[in-house]
Protein backbone atom coordinates (compact mmCIF):
# COMPACT_ATOMS: atom_id res chain seq x y z
CA UNK A 1 0.00 0.00 0.00
CA UNK A 2 1.09 3.85 -0.23
CA UNK A 3 2.24 5.09 2.60
CA UNK A 4 1.01 8.32 2.23
CA UNK A 5 -2.47 8.22 1.01
CA UNK A 6 -2.95 5.74 4.04
CA UNK A 7 -2.18 8.14 6.29
CA UNK A 8 -3.90 10.85 4.52
CA UNK A 9 -6.87 8.47 4.58
CA UNK A 10 -6.38 7.79 8.20
CA UNK A 11 -6.29 11.29 9.34
CA UNK A 12 -9.23 11.86 7.43
CA UNK A 13 -11.31 8.77 8.55
CA UNK A 14 -10.25 9.87 12.20
CA UNK A 15 -11.71 13.35 11.35
CA UNK A 16 -14.86 12.29 10.21
CA UNK A 17 -15.51 10.19 13.58
CA UNK A 18 -14.83 12.65 15.33
CA UNK A 19 -16.78 15.91 13.31
CA UNK A 20 -19.71 12.95 13.89
CA UNK A 21 -19.57 12.61 17.23
CA UNK A 22 -19.27 15.99 17.58
CA UNK A 23 -22.47 16.19 15.37
CA UNK A 24 -24.17 13.61 17.33
CA UNK A 25 -23.15 14.84 20.89
CA UNK A 26 -23.97 18.52 21.34
CA UNK A 27 -23.69 19.91 18.13
CA UNK A 28 -27.69 20.13 17.82
CA UNK A 29 -27.79 22.17 21.51
CA UNK A 30 -25.25 24.57 19.63
CA UNK A 31 -27.73 24.86 16.31
CA UNK A 32 -30.57 24.94 18.34
CA UNK A 33 -29.84 28.17 20.90
CA UNK A 34 -27.46 29.94 17.28
CA UNK A 35 -30.25 29.16 15.18
CA UNK A 36 -33.37 29.40 17.21
CA UNK A 37 -36.85 30.30 15.31
CA UNK A 38 -35.02 30.29 11.81
CA UNK A 39 -36.29 27.88 9.34
CA UNK A 40 -35.78 26.62 5.64
CA UNK A 41 -38.02 25.47 2.95
CA UNK A 42 -36.05 21.80 2.29
CA UNK A 43 -38.28 19.33 -0.19
CA UNK A 44 -41.25 21.94 0.26
CA UNK A 45 -41.25 21.42 3.54
CA UNK A 46 -40.23 24.21 6.18
CA UNK A 47 -37.84 22.81 8.63
CA UNK A 48 -35.78 24.02 11.58
CA UNK A 49 -32.68 25.92 10.15
CA UNK A 50 -31.02 23.91 13.31
CA UNK A 51 -31.98 20.59 12.46
CA UNK A 52 -31.15 21.31 8.20
CA UNK A 53 -27.65 22.65 9.11
CA UNK A 54 -27.29 19.12 11.90
CA UNK A 55 -28.26 17.34 9.07
CA UNK A 56 -26.08 19.19 6.36
CA UNK A 57 -23.39 19.29 9.20
CA UNK A 58 -23.05 15.53 9.29
CA UNK A 59 -23.51 15.10 5.60
CA UNK A 60 -19.76 16.61 5.54
CA UNK A 61 -18.91 14.31 8.31
CA UNK A 62 -20.57 11.18 5.65
CA UNK A 63 -18.78 11.99 2.47
CA UNK A 64 -15.35 12.98 3.94
CA UNK A 65 -15.57 9.16 5.68
CA UNK A 66 -17.01 7.62 2.07
CA UNK A 67 -13.79 9.13 0.70
CA UNK A 68 -11.27 8.83 3.51
CA UNK A 69 -12.19 4.97 2.28
CA UNK A 70 -11.86 5.73 -1.04
CA UNK A 71 -8.43 6.98 -0.60
CA UNK A 72 -7.30 3.52 0.72
CA UNK A 73 -8.50 1.83 -2.02
CA UNK A 74 -6.38 4.22 -3.64
CA UNK A 75 -3.40 3.26 -1.46
CA UNK A 76 -4.03 -0.13 -2.67
CA UNK A 77 -3.98 0.42 -6.13
CA UNK A 78 -0.99 3.07 -6.11
CA UNK A 79 0.82 0.50 -4.01
CA UNK A 80 0.58 -2.09 -6.84
CA UNK A 81 0.44 -0.01 -9.87
CA UNK A 82 2.49 2.58 -11.46
CA UNK A 83 -0.12 5.33 -12.17
CA UNK A 84 0.02 8.87 -12.02
CA UNK A 85 -3.85 8.79 -12.73
CA UNK A 86 -4.87 7.30 -9.93
CA UNK A 87 -1.88 9.81 -7.76
CA UNK A 88 -4.86 12.30 -9.24
CA UNK A 89 -7.78 10.92 -7.81
CA UNK A 90 -6.37 10.24 -4.35
CA UNK A 91 -5.62 14.30 -4.67
CA UNK A 92 -9.01 14.76 -6.02
CA UNK A 93 -10.24 13.07 -3.32
CA UNK A 94 -8.39 15.38 -0.38
CA UNK A 95 -9.47 18.68 -2.48
CA UNK A 96 -12.94 16.67 -2.23
CA UNK A 97 -13.08 16.69 1.38
CA UNK A 98 -11.87 19.76 2.14
CA UNK A 99 -13.81 21.91 -0.31
CA UNK A 100 -17.00 19.99 0.10
CA UNK A 101 -17.40 18.66 3.94
CA UNK A 102 -15.06 21.82 4.96
CA UNK A 103 -17.58 24.44 2.92
CA UNK A 104 -20.51 22.18 4.45
CA UNK A 105 -18.73 22.07 8.56
CA UNK A 106 -17.74 26.25 8.26
CA UNK A 107 -21.30 27.02 6.26
CA UNK A 108 -23.29 25.22 9.38
CA UNK A 109 -20.62 26.65 12.33
CA UNK A 110 -20.83 30.27 11.03
CA UNK A 111 -24.54 30.59 9.36
CA UNK A 112 -22.47 31.99 6.24
CA UNK A 113 -24.32 30.65 3.52
CA UNK A 114 -21.84 32.02 1.07
CA UNK A 115 -19.83 29.27 1.68
CA UNK A 116 -22.64 27.07 0.22
CA UNK A 117 -20.96 28.07 -3.28
CA UNK A 118 -17.99 26.09 -2.51
CA UNK A 119 -19.49 23.23 -1.82
CA UNK A 120 -20.58 21.97 -5.43
CA UNK A 121 -16.77 22.30 -6.41
CA UNK A 122 -15.48 19.77 -3.66
CA UNK A 123 -18.45 17.58 -5.10
CA UNK A 124 -17.13 17.83 -8.26
CA UNK A 125 -13.60 17.12 -7.07
CA UNK A 126 -15.00 14.18 -5.88
CA UNK A 127 -16.78 13.19 -9.40
CA UNK A 128 -13.70 13.50 -10.72
CA UNK A 129 -11.58 11.74 -8.16
CA UNK A 130 -13.59 8.45 -9.33
CA UNK A 131 -13.48 9.09 -12.97
CA UNK A 132 -9.91 9.44 -12.98
CA UNK A 133 -9.80 6.29 -10.33
CA UNK A 134 -11.95 4.16 -13.23
CA UNK A 135 -9.66 5.45 -15.44
CA UNK A 136 -6.64 4.28 -14.03
CA UNK A 137 -7.26 0.81 -13.52
CA UNK A 138 -8.24 0.52 -16.89
CA UNK A 139 -4.93 1.64 -18.31
CA UNK A 140 -2.94 0.42 -15.44
CA UNK A 141 0.49 -1.31 -15.58
CA UNK A 142 1.64 -3.36 -13.14
CA UNK A 143 5.03 -1.69 -11.68
CA UNK A 144 6.91 -4.62 -10.43
CA UNK A 145 6.82 -6.21 -13.67
CA UNK A 146 7.26 -2.22 -15.59
CA UNK A 147 10.43 -2.25 -13.75
CA UNK A 148 11.65 -5.78 -13.62
CA UNK A 149 11.48 -5.84 -17.13
CA UNK A 150 13.77 -2.63 -17.44
CA UNK A 151 16.09 -3.75 -15.14
CA UNK A 152 16.96 -7.16 -17.00
CA UNK A 153 20.20 -6.80 -18.72
CA UNK A 154 20.24 -7.26 -22.70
Amino acid sequence: MHRGWTVTAAILAGLAVAFGAFAAHGLDKVFTGKYAGQTREVAGETVPLARKFLNDFKTGAEYQMYHALALLGVAAFAGQRCSRTAMFAGWCFVLGCVLFSGSLYVLTLTGVTKWGMVTPIGGVFFLLGWTLLAVAAVIAKDCHLTYAAKAKPE
